[in-house]
């Protein structure tokens, strides 16, 4: 993880917008992504992490996550990318594990789509 990448989680950290223990698991799932030899910076990553770590603190807040208008488009867009898909399935069980806040359908295929783009990259 690039300097400027650590700094948005701690900004989100600090700023108190997401919970401690969601900022941790977070960085846990990019050091994992990053030992697998993604490229995990802030131009590849900055969404992936600002998305994951607004969507798992509204659940853990108790704030419902709706479903998208574009939510059967991206799950056609994803059709192509099933370990994109799998791995945000992962993640979400991982988080339900972990922090007790599941991911619904429509934050998976979003997770997904910001997988899909980090894994176009070149592997470092």
């Amino acid at each position: 993880m690039d300097d400027q990448l650590a700094l948005r989680i701690q900004l989100f950290r600090e700023g108190g917008q997401v919970k401690p223990e969601v900022a941790d698991f977070v960085t846990g799932e990019l050091a994992s992504l990053q030992a697998e030899g993604h490229t995990v910076t802030e131009e590849s990553a900055g969404m992936l992490t600002s998305h994951l770590m607004m969507a798992l603190t509204r659940l853990l807040d108790g704030a419902p996550i709706e479903q998208f208008i574009a939510d059967d488009q991206v799950a056609a867009e994803l059709a192509g990318q099933p370990e994109a898909v799998g791995r945000a399935r992962a993640v979400s069980a991982r988080a339900e594990k972990d922090l007790g806040a599941a991911l619904p359908e429509s934050e998976v295929n979003f997770l997904a789509l910001h997988l899909a783009v980090l894994a176009q990259r070149p592997v470092s």
